[in-house]
């Protein structure tokens, strides 16, 4: 069955994370949300304030990116700029997963890494954890899942869009079938049209993360892979 081009806009955050993204950028990709209403829009921390200032009195939140794109920054840095995020107006933290830690089999550091922040965010904001499934095994990226779901987080998400490969339907059904129905599943990284976002939300996907938000719900294709 295909889902209503409105219905869809309820699942995705409108994304813009390149490091050449202007103030006037900011303000286009805030009134597109709005125009149409896109459950989100996924921006660097720098640009939390000015997106939330866009978005008062409308119901769209403001989600940004912690530890992005690498992961490999340290917990304690992840947990400081998560708090900063949400004191200046973020709804919703994507954080990247420490991959190399996950990789080493130090599954305690990945475990105390998302406990951080989701421990800042409490009750203020909801928390994904980006696996990057496209550097990960399928053990690693069951593991991964599990590790997020322990420390408390409340969304999965495939990719950062900027490593390896994008989100896959079997990726999100794998990522689905490992949290169960208690978390979210964000399918991120070359969803491009119409199609690719149903397929996600049919495989198990309850969010989408795509750059070509207006593009799919209008029935075109986005070459963006954020």
């Amino acid at each position: 069955m295909t889902m209503e081009p409105g219905k869809l806009a309820t699942y995705i955050d409108h994304t813009l994370l390149k490091p050449e993204t202007t103030a006037g950028m900011i303000d286009k990709l805030c009134q597109e949300a709005k125009e149409h209403r896109f459950f989100a829009v996924c921006i660097n921390p720098y640009w939390v304030e000015r997106a939330k200032q866009n978005l008062v009195g409308s119901d769209i939140k403001v989600a940004t990116v912690i530890g992005f794109p690498l992961g490999a920054s340290i917990a304690e840095v992840k947990a400081f700029e998560a708090a900063r995020a949400i004191k200046d107006g973020a709804d919703e933290i994507d954080m990247v997963i420490n991959i190399g830690a996950l990789k080493s089999g130090d599954d305690e550091a990945v475990l105390q890494d998302i406990a951080g922040v989701v421990a800042v965010a409490g009750d203020d904001a909801l928390v994904k954890v980006i696996i990057e499934t496209g550097l990960l095994t399928e053990e690693e990226k069951v593991r991964a899942c599990r590790l997020s779901k322990e420390a408390g987080a409340h969304f999965v998400k495939t990719s950062t869009g900027f490593l390896g490969g994008g989100a896959t339907v079997e990726d999100v059904a794998l990522m689905r079938k490992t949290v169960g129905e208690e978390m979210g599943v964000k399918a991120s990284g070359g969803v491009r049209t119409f199609e690719d976002a149903e397929a996600m939300i049919q495989a198990g996907a309850t969010r989408i993360g795509t750059s070509g938000g207006v593009a799919i719900v209008q029935g075109g294709t986005n070459a963006e892979q954020y």
